[in-house]
């Protein structure tokens, strides 16, 4: 399995002021070609790499928050050719596709090979990998999913943290990619901290951690010295996102 991140930003003002790249990242296993999170400028990244869209096999959204999902219809209009194809498998909380906050454009849903709701503890596959939504977070008030990718990546995405995830993602695996917005731990923001990563990564035991998703505070601190102090006090080998890091699992 090979990781491409597009972006490392996250966040209001680190993405949507152009601080760095955000637009998710890719998960290829096989012939599989999967697209997590396809935030602002994804479509562009997607061929600044040289990779066509028409590849995608599937799109997977954590939740709705546009810095998670704003190219999201541009993405199923470029992986479908404009409709003359069977897009990707899409795989989204409820609230991407019904209901007044939807995000995906309807006449799109047509567009796709197929459409999964993400429930938590469901499964999906694509080719050979194995999608598990292991647990919803509390995130804002918008239904938010972390994942593991055929329990050898676990996607640790926007959240509050809470004891029962120390139970709940597998242990042991080969990378934990956590998405880190924020060096000190906000009472009244619900995302995590570097506090909140050490304690995940001191229980859930991963080979190698990756941290992601980097607010003004990481970035202003210097998400390598962040990354230098996580496994200083985990023991655990931590890499900071870069945009367009790649990364074998």
């Amino acid at each position: 399995m090979e990781i491409t991140l597009l972006g490392c930003a996250g966040g209001r003002f680190a993405v949507f002021r152009g601080v760095r790249r955000a637009g998710g990242f890719l998960l290829r296993e096989g012939d599989s070609l999967i697209h997590i999170d396809p935030g602002p400028g994804a479509f562009v990244y997607l061929n600044q790499l040289k990779i066509d869209p028409r590849n995608l096999k599937a799109i997977v959204l954590s939740h709705i928050h546009l810095d998670h999902s704003a190219d999201l219809n541009t993405l199923i209009e470029a992986s479908s050719d404009g409709g003359k194809l069977r897009g990707p498998l899409l795989i989204c909380p409820r609230g991407a596709v019904f209901g007044r906050d939807r995000i995906l454009l309807p006449y799109l849903v047509r567009r796709l090979s197929g459409l999964k709701i993400l429930g938590e503890g469901k499964e999906y596959r694509v080719g050979k990998l194995l999608i598990r939504a292991v647990v919803k977070h509390k995130h804002h008030g918008v239904e938010t999913f972390g994942f593991s990718f055929s329990d050898e990546l676990i996607y640790i995405s926007c959240g509050k943290f809470e004891e029962s995830w120390l139970e709940k993602y597998p242990k042991g695996v080969k990378v934990m990619l956590v998405n880190t917005t924020f060096y000190k731990k906000r009472k009244y923001i619900e995302h995590l901290s570097v506090e909140d990563v050490i304690t995940l990564a001191k229980n859930l035991k991963p080979k190698r951690i990756l941290i992601t998703h980097f607010s003004l505070e990481i970035l202003e601190k210097g998400e390598e010295n962040v990354a230098k102090e996580i496994e200083e006090k985990t023991g655990i080998e931590t890499i900071p996102a870069k945009d367009f890091l790649n990364l074998e699992v």
